[in-house]
């Protein structure tokens, strides 16, 4: 007998599925990828063997369920694709196992965010039982709601102890979508040991102070023969990161959040059009060329190489500070520099979700609440920089000994941060990062002025969503 869960209201139910309908639709999910996952990513072999492996994972995981009385097998599909993070999954998942009897199989998955929604959205559509637990990335909650179980009445009392915010990205009305594991939130990196080199006591405060100081110690470093290095890289790409570091500058000087919570769009605004501006001036100058081709890996590979500043995640800090990097202990964390609104950063992070279609619907909560577990997540953010999502723990000097700049982030989490306009766009999200990354792209690298770029976004955006053309909060008559 397999269970299913369904969302009823508030409650959840448990319903059972004697006819192995959990068989047809995995073998219904086989065919549908052979048409529809294969054709999109044709042209990308990474992707398709990566479709191949997840869908017949759950095929033979079907057709090998184990007896009653045999232990539970979950299928688990990440978000992370690293190697360094997967393997510190792996470690968590053989604890849980060894903790509840419960094994986890961890399943693969594509490297960029638009491939994994997709992948996602696709698996989930077909009503597979599984995977049983998804990883989602923050902005996906309105985009796949529908597909998973409410884990409010299973948690309680774990939610009053994140930070709200967070929370609030995850929950679609009274339910509760995913439970959040891993917070995340746009950082500065920079080199300590080159800011006592030239005179500066501390990291830049605003993004006029980072241009100077970036310009400064690149041509400081270029005179001593360091022809590549350079003084600010970041993640300029056509991707979601570009959608996060464009959001930054437009944000920490008053150009709002692209689209406002009460469904107002924004983005046609002088204090947008002027932070994309300046942005595009550092194209060449103080950062790369080639930087409106980065994403984050490349950002990282180049500033460990040699740069004064970095904008990138947290997680960021597990390969500068590796062995046999060069910059090892000579680099620290702070909030990114602000404007005329403060300093904020992005948003990120993920959460774990369960699939009304699991088979395994308890024994998938019990997954979740291990992996936000308290001691979980202390232990990860040791290991690999990962900030958690309960305010306590930046309190402890656990936390706080390997990662000093975590102190800022417990400030960050509630006051400092600046979200993607996900929730109020639902499913319209990703039509909408991507006219947002394409507009900004447009600017860096010159096709278009930013003016000309952010009045088109705007009937775009429009287009797309329908909702009215407005100022950014606050902005009722022209900026100074």
């Amino acid at each position: 007998m397999r269970y299913h869960a369904a969302s009823s209201g508030e409650a959840t139910t448990f319903y059972s599925d004697k006819g192995g309908a959990g068989r047809r639709k995995i073998q219904r999910l086989i065919a549908h990828g052979i048409r529809g996952l294969c054709a999109p990513w044709s042209n990308s072999g990474g992707m398709t063997g990566i479709v191949w492996i997840v869908l017949f994972s759950l095929l033979l995981e079907d057709c090998t369920r184990p007896a009653v009385h045999e232990p539970v097998t979950l299928t688990l599909l990440e978000e992370w694709t690293t190697k360094t993070f997967n393997e510190g999954r792996q470690r968590e998942l053989q604890q849980f196992t060894r903790e509840t009897g419960i094994r986890v199989k961890l399943l693969p998955s594509p490297e960029s965010a638009r491939e994994k929604l997709a992948l996602w959205h696709e698996l989930l559509g077909t009503g597979a039982s599984g995977p049983d637990v998804y990883g989602i990335d923050v902005i996906w909650t309105r985009i796949l709601n529908e597909y998973f179980i409410d884990l409010k009445p299973y948690f309680a009392n774990e939610i009053s102890l994140q930070f709200p915010a967070i929370t609030a990205t995850y929950t679609v009305g009274n339910k509760l979508v995913a439970m959040a594991y891993r917070a995340d939130i746009g950082l500065l990196f920079y080199r300590t040991d080159l800011l006592q080199q030239y005179g500066y006591r501390e990291p830049p405060r605003t993004w006029d102070e980072l241009e100077v100081m970036a310009a400064r110690i690149q041509a400081g470093e270029r005179a001593k023969g360091k022809k590549q290095f350079w003084g600010f890289v970041w993640e300029g790409g056509a991707a979601e990161a570009l959608t996060c570091n464009a959001l930054e500058w437009q944000a920490s000087e008053g150009g709002g959040q692209i689209i406002e919570n009460d469904k107002t769009i924004s983005v046609n605004n002088p204090h947008a059009i002027r932070a994309w501006q300046r942005a595009a001036r550092w194209v060449g100058s103080i950062s790369p060329p080639t930087v409106a081709g980065y994403v984050e890996a490349d950002a990282l590979n180049v500033w460990v190489a040699g740069a004064a500043f970095m904008r990138n995640w947290p997680t960021a800090y597990v390969d500068s500070q590796a062995a046999g990097s060069p910059i090892r202990n000579k680099f620290d964390i702070t909030l990114l520099p602000g404007g005329r609104e403060g300093r904020v950063g992005t948003l990120g992070g993920a959460g774990l979700a369960v699939s009304r279609f699991s088979a395994h619907p308890r024994e998938a909560i019990e997954l979740v609440r291990y992996l936000s577990r308290r001691d979980v997540q202390m232990k990860r953010s040791r290991v690999l920089s990962v900030p958690p999502t309960l305010p306590e723990l930046y309190d402890l000097p656990e936390v706080l000994e390997p990662h000093p700049g975590f102190a800022l982030l417990n400030q960050a989490f509630r006051t400092g941060m600046v979200s993607r306009p996900s929730n109020v766009t639902g499913t319209k999200y990703p039509d909408v990062s991507d006219a947002y990354i394409h507009a900004v792209h447009a600017v860096l690298t010159g096709e278009k002025g930013a003016p000309e770029a952010a009045a088109a976004l705007e009937s775009e955006l429009v287009r797309i969503t329908g909702f009215r053309k407005g100022p950014p909060p606050g902005e009722q008559h022209s900026p100074e």
